[in-house]
Parts: structure tokens; sequence; C-alpha cells
């Protein structure tokens, strides 16, 4: 029948097992096969990046937050760009690098976690999930010596330790786990001196989200290709919780309070 779709089939010897980015190379759907090899450098086209993206512990779990812009060169090329993502109920990816592939990389990791899943019958450890993400950036690794570069952040609730945990990745897929708080992208540094400053381990939801905004603004006023709050167009940067009760999004108003607290507090430090 015309339109018809039919499932791969696999022998003992050849099955893929719970890896869905295997079924799809096994099916010849490398998602991370370069298009066509080109020599080393930078690419012949402006590409569109993410830039900063953070994440620190608090005292029920992990705040991720990423401001919204995207950049080509010197322009600004997008500027409600989504780069804090849900991998799964109690996990999330928030991606800094190359739009283009980091989006494409996100959309697989959350298919590859849901496809474990049904086929083992239980969700993923987190560990497992770091595992499986460190596995996907080094497979882009070719497109990465493309210029294409993908560096996400990944967090999650571990509900086997009752702990938040955060793991930074670098472009070969090196996996790191990082303490208490990481922050990547051009913005990276500047988000993460603010959070070093002001984190301690028994912050608050408040407290905690207030630090993730802080360093989104601290790191917007140094870091050109991050974007801060608009306030005209009603676009201000993505900010997460993840608890033992989930991913959860924060309301962009609850967002914009926290901004405004943040500017009334710059302004009463002005002489």
């Amino acid at each position: 029948m015309a339109g018809s779709m039919s499932l791969p089939a696999f022998g003992p010897a050849d099955d893929p097992g719970p890896d869905f980015a295997e079924v799809l190379r096994r099916t010849g759907l490398d998602p991370f096969r370069p298009p066509n090899a080109s020599p080393p450098g930078p690419p012949p086209f402006e590409i569109r990046h993410g830039t900063t993206i953070a994440a620190l512990r608090y005292a029920d779990g992990v705040v991720m937050a990423g401001d919204r812009r995207a950049t080509a060169g010197s322009s600004i090329a997008h500027r409600a760009m989504e780069k804090v993502h849900p991998a799964d109920r109690h996990s999330g990816v928030a991606i800094a690098g190359a739009a283009g592939p980091a989006m494409e990389m996100v959309r697989l990791f959350q298919l590859q976690l849901e496809h474990y899943e049904k086929v083992e019958g239980q969700p993923l450890s987190l560990e497992g999930k770091a595992n499986q993400l460190s596995q996907m950036v080094r497979a882009n690794l070719g497109m990465a010596m493309q210029g294409f570069v993908v560096v996400p952040l990944f967090a999650g609730f571990d509900v086997r330790r009752g702990v938040g945990r955060i793991y930074s990745y670098d472009p070969t897929g090196g996996r790191y786990e990082e303490t208490d708080f990481a922050a990547d992208g051009s913005g990276g540094r500047d988000a993460r001196t603010t959070v070093k400053l002001g984190w301690r381990p028994d912050l608050s939801r408040a407290e905690a989200v207030e630090l993730a905004v802080q360093a989104l603004w601290n790191a917007a006023d140094e870091d050109s290709a991050t974007g801060g709050p608009d306030a005209v167009r009603g676009i201000y940067p993505s900010v997460a919780t993840i608890t033992a009760a989930g991913f959860e999004y924060l309301a962009n108003a609850e967002v914009a309070e926290r901004f405004a607290a943040v500017v009334n507090s710059e302004e009463a430090q002005q002489p």
C-alpha cells in the first residue's frame, strides 16, 4: 500500500538493542554522518550559534537556564531560540554551539531515552543517560571538525541517590560530572563566575533561580552574543527546575519578575 511503513528487522547477532542511534545507523540513517567531507577550516557560510547556558544544584535538585539569542557572525539570527529542553521526566539538556546540529542532537537524545525505556521496561540511570549523550557528542566529532561544534550541559535528579547532578562535555565527547554548578557557551565564563560567588549548598528554589538569572544578566552584560531580557518583545531567558517531581519550566511571568528584581538591584547600586 502506498505510504505504508515497515519496521526494520534484525537477526539475533545483529540486534542493536536499546540504542536508538544504532538502530538508525543499521538502517542507513546515521544521524551524525557528515554530509560531504570538506577541507578542515571554517564552514563556507555563517551558521547560527546558541550561546550561554548554566546549571546549578540547590536543596531540592537542579536549576537550568539559558539565554534565548542565536547569532550568525555579528548578526542576531534569532531572538527566541530555546536552549533548555527536557530530556525525559527527570533530566534536561541545555545546548550551546552550532544551533542546527544541537537541536538535532537534543531530539535524537529524547528519542534514545524513550526508546531505551520502551525496550528495557525501565528508564536508564542518570549516569547512563549522561553516557549516552557523551556518545552522541563524540559521534558528532566529524561535524565538529568542520565547525559544527555542539557543547551541551546535562543535568537531572538522580532518583536512586535523591540528589541533583550536573554533567558537562567537551567537543570530543569527554564527560565530566560537575560538583555543584557549570556554565558554557560564549558567556559561560561570566555566568560561571557569578554562580561561583553566590552558590552555597542549602540554596532554596527561589535563591537558586535568582542566582541563575543574575548569572545570565552578567553574561549578557559582558558578551554580545548572549541575549538579556527583552521586555519590549516579552522574551526572557529559559529557566527550568529538575526535582523529584520532574522537569518543570518556570513561567515567563516568574522569570520576568526575577529579572525585574535584578534590574532594581543594579539601579539601587548606581551612584
